[in-house]
Parts: C-alpha cells; sequence; structure tokens
C-alpha cells in the first residue's frame, strides 16, 4: 500500500501504471509537523517531486496535506509553501489536490482553499470531501459552486457522532448523494472508493444520465483491488491510484490502525477480495 521510501521508487509505481493507461497521483507521507523547517524540508520535497516527474514523463499529479505544509504553526508559512508548490505545479502543467485531514481541519481547509489557492490557481488544485461528516452536503454544495474539483471518499479518520454518522448505511447513502451531485454538476470529480456497490451505483448513474466518462475519474489506492483498477480502465473509464511514499510510512499505516480499527478490516477485506478475483 506504500510505494517505498524514496519519490524515484513512487515515480517508478506511477510510471508502471501509466504503461497500463492508468493516472496517478503522488503523497508523501508526513502531516501536523510542529517546526518550521520541517514544513519547509517537505515543501522542497514536492518541488523536486514535480520536477522529476516532468523529467520521467510520469503525471504530474500530487497530494499535499496542509499540516506538512505548517498549518499548525503559521498560515502563512503554509501559504507561502503552497503557492510554491502551486506555482511549479502550473508552471508544469500538473496539478496539486489539498488531501483532507480530521473534521477540526475540514473548515479551515476549505476556507484556505477558496480564499487563497483557487483564484489563482484554478484548474490546477482541487480539495476533498469526506462523506462520513455531517456537513458534507452543504460543502459540496459550495464547492460546485465555485468550480472546484473535489474527490470525494468515505473518510478513514474517527470522528465524533455529531460530527461524522457512526452508521455506515448513512456513510454510504450520503456518499451516493454526494456523488450523484458531483458527476452532474461538478467540475471533473474524483469518486474515490473501492466499495463495489458504489462503483456499480456510479456505472449505473452515469449510463442513465448519458454523462461521458472523460467528465469523471475513479480513485482507488495503491495496491488495493489492483484487479478493480484494470478492469475499470478496460471499460473505457479514468482512473487514478492514490500513491503514498517515504520514511514517514510506518507511523502512518499505525497511526491509521489505531485511529480507526475498521481501516484493518477495509484492508485486509480487500487483499482477499482482489486474490479471489485475480483467481477466478
Amino acid at each position: 500500500f506504500v510505494a517505498g521510501e524514496t519519490r524515484e521508487t513512487a515515480t517508478a509505481a506511477a510510471l508502471e501504471l501509466k504503461s497500463h493507461g492508468i493516472t496517478t497521483t503522488l503523497d508523501l507521507l508526513g502531516e501536523s509537523v510542529n517546526l518550521p523547517a520541517d514544513a519547509i524540508a517537505a515543501r522542497d520535497e514536492y518541488l523536486r517531486m514535480l520536477d522529476g516527474l516532468a523529467a520521467s514523463g510520469a503525471e504530474i499529479n500530487v497530494s499535499v496535506k496542509l499540516t506538512q505544509m505548517g498549518f499548525d504553526i503559521d498560515e502563512a508559512l503554509c501559504l507561502d509553501n503552497m503557492r510554491r508548490i502551486l506555482t511549479k505545479a502550473r508552471e508544469l502543467g500538473g496539478f496539486v489536490r489539498l488531501d483532507m485531514e480530521s473534521s477540526e481541519y475540514t473548515q479551515r481547509t476549505l476556507d484556505f482553499f477558496e480564499r487563497h489557492l483557487l483564484a489563482d490557481f484554478g484548474e490546477h488544485t482541487g480539495v476533498v470531501v469526506q462523506s462520513c461528516l455531517r456537513r458534507s452536503a452543504a460543502d459540496v454544495t459550495r464547492l460546485i459552486e465555485i468550480g472546484a474539483r473535489v474527490r470525494l471518499c468515505k473518510g478513514a479518520y474517527l470522528e465524533p457522532p455529531d460530527v461524522a454518522f457512526p452508521d455506515k448505511k448513512d456513510v454510504d447513502l450520503q456518499f451516493i448523494a454526494l456523488m450523484e451531485a458531483l458527476l452532474l454538476r461538478g467540475n471533473y470529480p474524483g469518486i474515490a472508493t473501492h466499495d463495489n456497490r458504489m462503483l456499480e451505483h456510479a456505472k449505473a448513474f452515469v449510463t442513465r444520465e448519458g454523462i461521458p466518462s472523460e467528465r469523471f475519474e475513479f480513485q482507488m489506492l495503491f495496491g488495493v483491488r489492483r484487479d478493480l483498477q484494470e478492469r475499470f480502465r478496460r471499460d473505457g473509464f479514468n482512473m487514478r491510484v492514490y500513491i503514498p511514499f517515504g520514511t514517514q510510512w510506518y507511523p502512518y499505516l499505525m497511526r491509521r490502525l489505531a485511529e480507526r480499527p475498521a481501516n484493518i478490516v477495509f484492508i485486509f477485506g480487500n487483499v482477499v477480495r482482489e486474490t479471489l478475483a485475480l483467481k477466478s
């Protein structure tokens, strides 16, 4: 699920997927930095990553967490770091997605995106919405209004019940509603899920509504349900794979599993499903 510790190994993974017609986004693992020097070091690694992707011929598409860029230290520092990354990406014809973190950052992230980045960087940047959050319907409505590019996912953070739906059924129902809204009116949305029911619903919906496949993409995690990734690509859909990498892979995985034990079920359940699909 992690493409090694260096940008070279991640770029090699991106090139391999490109050879199969699958696009990618690279993510340098790390978040919640407390020192300005660490935020600047992460920024510089992203700048090198963008140059490396361009030189290799891989797609120039990355995902960034604002707390890795100094969001909790000084928003001015974070903004300077993000503007440098986005300026480089724009020069290279690339794209930078602002990853969404836990709910305490949702409003701040969306405000930061709309106030400071969208007007200047437009089609070169986008954000993420999590269907588990109760607020997400209003957020999607606003993001559609302003023409933002949105990745829709279910969300992996453990949240209090007054903030997020505790029942998976409600998370799924909201995912479907938000997915349909984005497919109808959104700006090239990314539908990020490995859930067969959500995927089949999306396929049926775009067929019924006459939505061409070039208006959206599906997104999946590196190493998860590679059978589905290949099948959807063969069926004519755009497929993007999220490739995390870096030395922080162990704390990243352990933190995710500790925060939400259901993530263990997700990981191993998908490994089993992929194995069975490849054998059939």
